[in-house]
This record gives structure tokens, C-alpha cells and sequence, in this order.
């Protein structure tokens, strides 16, 4: 009887044991880099404007010009609606851990931080989700609060709105409409920044297991939220900046949410001060902005180097899965097309000024970092890179959801080595087009002035939110990229020619038949589309690399294919450059669904192709 009882006992505890093994959930963490919320229906606090009115809903709203966004790298209003569209999926999948790598903000102004902070405190007490942010250049333009003026509101009539913060800002600025005063469009600096956001990951909470910061002095075994609460203050996380006697404040933590799960929120905004300061403290004109990322982090933040190689070694101690995000990029993110560009564009064109240094990658993953999320760069990509010591980092661009293609990363750790990568388009978004009557009205007046680079009317009948910004950086190319960075030489020579010009540049037409043939393509297949087509295609690939494959289609990327090898072989050095950029774009690290395999340090591409 024993013995049954016994065998009994076993097996049930058998059961149990597997069965806990299959109900285990694996952490899943989404990643909604560059939000850049822009809060459309915000009231201001001192001021009682409340925008223009919708003239099909009658509703209220304080957006921008069309014109002002389809002349930036990000759309201003409708990634209000993509914004809380992927927080719906989010809730969907039943992810409960969200981070935010920086640019949260328009430009860090007390109305748009409100209004994330409303949001991000909805979505936490309806269903439960913890948001860890870190700052962008967007956040904390300058590291103390400054005055600010934003010229392209959209006002009565269509015209341009002037909003600002003083009207000391106004004195060079021309407008038809009475300028608009408020203090909720000035600039915010860490102080008030970082306090109003205080309770998505800058500071302790109690459901928090663990939490540091640069400058804590407790261990993993001393902690408790009250000890770290005292040493959470701005005041006590504070670094000197090189060749200055200024000290500056660091927002960078490290939290365990989920047992067992670090994640490790990077402050890597980092100020330079000027040649010539001000003598004046928290003066926000003593220092340029933060936008270039982590080659200046290596300069005026080392203390991050040595937190985070103290972290890393903990971590593997303690048996924790170690997970990096900040805003900026730590690996090169052109598919190692950076050298070519730099020759072919010039070395400030391109955002190439925004590209880390081969150094930094080398430093972080000496320093532990395996994994790390980025933004910054409004773009899909994957980096990977393994240093003189045999230590290898894999850096994830997240997509911004205020550009072509809309997306954020969800990562699903499998195990301590095992992790899996999926990008989720947002290409379905309600209420994206309700906006579209303003610009009606906007484009009507600027008809009525004969304004000469009139953007396209067409972007009004985008069918859902995936084509709006498609149509926008098809209009960002013509209206910016190609007048400020192509070279005027290169878009004549391609610009107008067809696919077939192109590919017939390479004189041996026997070895042009021999390639057709081998890729079963014919030559009429390259009469239907034009230089500008490919130029095009381009940024699409460089903004969403494999997440464009589909609108591009798998038939022209064969042809974009051809046209390298053989435009590889021209007498043309500019045209060399540019089949060696193109090609390189198009073949880079698996970015949308991908495996990270820490052990073997691999990527595996998990996409249907």
C-alpha cells in the first residue's frame, strides 16, 4: 500500500512539475521607441486658446501644419492616434511591460509631458502595465528649462500659428495671426521632466524588486524601497562635466520588475558645454544639444562605462537576464554602408554626424551589454557587432511610430540565452485621417498664396495610417532629402533614367541576357519603373529595411539586385558608390522577426520571406 501511495505521490509530483513547465509564461517586454506625443487635444494651463476647429466634427484641436510635417523626419499629429493604437495592441497581447527609449516628447514642452503621463497613468491602473521611459534629445533639450517657440501651428483660415513661451522669442518673427502666449510650449529641462515622469521608471517604486542608480551606495542584498527612495533624488545623481566645474544630472536606473529581469534604462544624453559659459548657474545656453548620442557619451558621461560593467558582472552573480535600452543607436546602423555614404553624400549629409563610432560598440560590449533597444533614428534595423575581446552586442533599432514604417519591437525572453524579436506594424489606426479636413483648409490657403513647393494633395486619400506615412516620406524625399542631401549630379545622371537605362549602362549585353535569364526576368520587367523609383525605394529600405520588402515586392527587389552587380561595374565612381550603398541596404541582419542566440552569439531570421 506504501508503495502505491509512494508511486502515486511521484507521479502527481511529476505532473506538477510539468505542468508548471508548460503554464510558465515567458516575459515578454514591448519597445515603442520615438513616440514624440504631441498632446493634439491639450488645454493649455495659462492661456484659454484651444486650438482651431475641426470643420467636419466640430472638435478642438492644436495640431500642426501639414506643411511643417512633411518637411521633418517625424509626422507631428496623427502618431497621437498610432500611439494609443499600439497600446491597444499592446493590452491585446496581455504584455504587461512596456519601455519607452527616449523622445516620448514633441520637444519636452509642459503640455505634451502632461499628457503622456495622463495616458501612461490610464493604461498602468486599467490593465495593470509598467512603463520604464528614458530620455531623449526631445525630452531634455537642454539640461535646464529654456523658452521655446514652435511658427507652424496650424491657425484660422489654414495660415500658420505662432505659439510660444515669452514673447521675448518673437521679435524676428512674422505672422498674419496674433501670436499665442503660454508657458506650456516652453522647453522643460531635467528637473521638471524627469519629476513629471517620475513614476515610469526614474524613480523607486514599491512593486519594484530591485532599483538603482549610477550613484547608489547600497547592494542587491541591502536593498529596500526606502533607502532607495533617499538616494533617488535629482540632487544626488548629479556628474561633473569634463574641463568644467558644472555638474549636470544623470537619469539613468536599473530595475528589476520581473523576477530574475534587469532592465537597464541608459541616460546617454550628453551635453557639451560650450567653449565660452555664462558663469551663470543651470544656464541652458551653456551647453549644445545631446543629439550625438554616444560618441559624446564616451567623453562627457564615463561613469556610465563603469556603472554598467558593474551591473553586467552582478547580473551574471545573481543569475539575471541583463536587458539594455536607451535612446541612441550603439552600433552603426546603415548596414555598414556608412564609409560609402560618407564618400557619395559628404560626411555631414545622411545623419551620418549621428553615427556611433565603432569604439562605442567595442566599450559597451566589453562592459556586458548584450542586448540593447535604441531609437533616435526613426528607422528599423539590426546591428550586431563582437569586439577585440570576443564580446558580442546585438543593437535593435525600434522603429518611430511618427514615421515610415510605424512599428514597435516586442521581445520575448525564452531563456538566459535564448530571446526572440518581433516588429509589429501599426498600419491600422483609428481616427488617423480625422485630421485631414484642417489640412484641407491649409492647402486651399496655400493655393490662394501660390506657394511654389506646395506638398501633394494626394496624401489625403491615403486609405490607413501604413500609407499616410508611406505618402509622407515619399513627400520628405522630394520636399528635403533630395534638395538637401543627393548630390545634384548623381539625381540628374539617375533621376529620369529606367530601370532598363540603368541596367544597360553595363555595355556586355551577353552577360545582361545570362542574368535575366538566371533570375527569370525579362528586360520590358525594368521599362516600368524610373531612377526615381529606385532612389525612393532607397529610403524606404534605409527607414524599414525588411519591413519594406513587401510594398517594394520580391520581383524588384531581384531587379534592384541586378542593377548593383551591374552598376558595380561601372567607370563611374559615383555610381559604384551608389550600387554598393544600395545593395548593402538591402542585405542587412534580419530586423523584423528574428531569434538572438547569446550562446553561439547568432541571429537567426525567423520572417516568411
Amino acid at each position: 500500500m506504501f508503495r502505491i501511495s509512494a508511486i502515486i505521490v511521484l507521479l502527481f509530483s511529476s505532473y506538477l512539475c510539468k505542468s508548471q513547465q508548460i503554464t510558465k509564461k515567458e516575459v515578454q517586454i514591448a519597445f515603442i521607441a520615438d513616440v514624440h506625443l504631441q498632446d493634439i487635444f491639450a488645454k493649455f494651463e495659462d492661456n484659454d486658446y484651444k486650438g482651431i476647429k475641426n470643420p467636419k466634427t466640430g472638435e478642438y484641436a492644436n495640431i500642426r501644419t501639414m506643411n511643417a510635417q512633411l518637411h521633418s523626419t517625424r509626422i507631428f499629429n496623427e502618431n497621437y492616434f498610432a500611439f494609443l493604437e499600439a497600446l491597444n495592441d499592446i493590452v491585446k497581447r496581455n504584455i504587461k511591460q512596456v519601455a519607452l527609449p527616449g523622445d516620448f516628447s514633441d520637444d519636452g514642452q509642459p503640455v505634451h509631458v502632461r499628457g503622456l503621463r495622463k495616458i501612461l497613468n490610464e493604461y498602468s491602473k486599467k490593465y495593470g502595465i509598467s512603463f520604464f521611459i528614458t530620455t531623449g534629445n526631445h525630452d531634455v533639450v537642454r539640461p535646464f528649462s529654456q523658452d521655446a517657440t514652435k511658427t507652424d501651428f496650424l491657425g484660422k483660415g489654414g495660415k500658420e500659428q505662432i505659439i510660444s513661451s515669452s514673447r521675448n522669442n518673437l521679435e524676428k518673427v512674422k505672422s498674419d495671426l496674433e501670436p499665442i502666449i503660454t508657458k506650456d510650449i516652453k522647453n522643460w529641462g531635467y528637473k521638471e521632466t524627469i519629476n513629471e515622469m517620475r513614476d515610469f521608471g526614474f524613480f523607486p517604486k514599491k512593486t519594484d524588486l530591485y532599483w538603482e542608480t549610477p550613484f547608489s551606495n547600497y547592494t542587491y542584498e541591502q536593498y529596500n524601497f526606502e533607502k532607495a527612495q533617499k538616494e533617488s533624488v535629482l540632487e544626488k545623481r548629479t556628474y561633473l562635466i569634463k574641463n568644467t566645474n558644472l555638474y549636470l544630472p544623470d537619469a539613468s536606473y536599473l530595475v528589476e520588475p520581473v523576477k530574475g529581469v534587469w532592465l537597464l534604462g541608459i541616460d546617454a544624453n550628453a551635453y557639451v558645454p560650450n567653449e565660452k559659459l555664462s558663469g551663470e548657474p543651470n544656464n541652458p545656453h551653456d551647453f549644445s544639444g545631446a543629439n550625438t548620442g554616444y560618441n559624446n557619451v564616451l567623453i562627457y558621461k564615463s561613469h556610465l562605462l563603469n556603472w554598467i560593467k558593474k551591473v553586467s558582472v552582478e547580473a551574471k552573480k545573481k543569475g539575471k537576464i541583463l536587458i539594455a535600452f536607451s535612446h541612441y543607436p550603439m552600433v552603426e546602423f546603415n548596414d555598414d554602408a556608412s564609409p560609402e555614404l560618407k564618400q557619395l553624400f559628404g560626411a555631414n549629409k545622411m545623419q551620418l554626424q549621428r553615427v556611433p563610432d565603432e569604439e562605442v560598440a567595442q566599450q559597451f560590449a566589453d562592459a556586458g551589454i548584450q542586448i540593447h533597444f535604441g531609437g533616435h533614428m526613426h528607422i528599423n534595423d539590426t546591428g550586431v557587432r563582437t569586439s577585440a575581446n570576443g564580446n558580442t552586442l546585438f543593437n535593435i533599432q525600434t522603429p518611430s511610430l511618427a514615421a515610415y514604417m510605424p512599428a514597435y519591437k516586442i521581445l520575448t525572453i525564452h531563456s538566459d540565452s535564448e530571446f526572440e524579436v518581433e516588429t509589429i506594424v501599426i498600419g491600422n489606426v483609428s481616427n488617423f485621417n480625422s485630421l485631414f479636413p484642417f489640412y484641407e483648409e491649409e492647402y486651399t490657403h496655400l493655393e490662394e498664396i501660390k506657394n511654389k513647393d506646395i506638398w501633394n494633395k494626394e496624401i489625403l486619400k491615403a486609405k490607413d495610417y501604413a500609407a499616410f506615412t508611406n505618402w509622407h516620406l515619399k513627400e520628405l524625399v522630394r520636399l528635403r532629402f533630395l534638395p538637401e542631401d543627393f548630390p545634384v549630379d548623381l539625381l540628374k545622371s539617375i533621376e529620369k533614367l529606367s530601370g532598363r537605362d540603368l541596367l544597360e549602362l553595363n555595355k556586355n549585353q551577353s552577360e545582361i541576357d545570362k542574368d535575366l535569364k538566371a533570375n527569370s526576368l525579362t528586360i520590358s520587367d525594368f521599362e516600368l519603373w524610373t531612377g526615381f523609383d529606385m532612389i525612393l525605394d532607397f529610403y524606404r529600405l534605409k527607414s524599414a529595411d525588411e519591413l519594406a520588402f513587401n510594398e517594394i515586392g520580391k520581383k524588384k527587389l531581384k531587379q534592384y539586385d541586378l542593377i548593383c552587380k551591374h552598376l558595380k561595374k561601372s567607370n563611374d565612381p559615383k555610381l559604384v558608390l551608389w550600387a554598393e550603398i544600395f545593395w548593402k541596404t538591402m542585405n542587412g541582419k534580419p530586423s523584423d522577426h528574428f531569434k538572438i542566440d547569446l550562446k553561439n552569439n547568432k541571429i537567426d531570421n525567423l520572417s516568411v520571406k
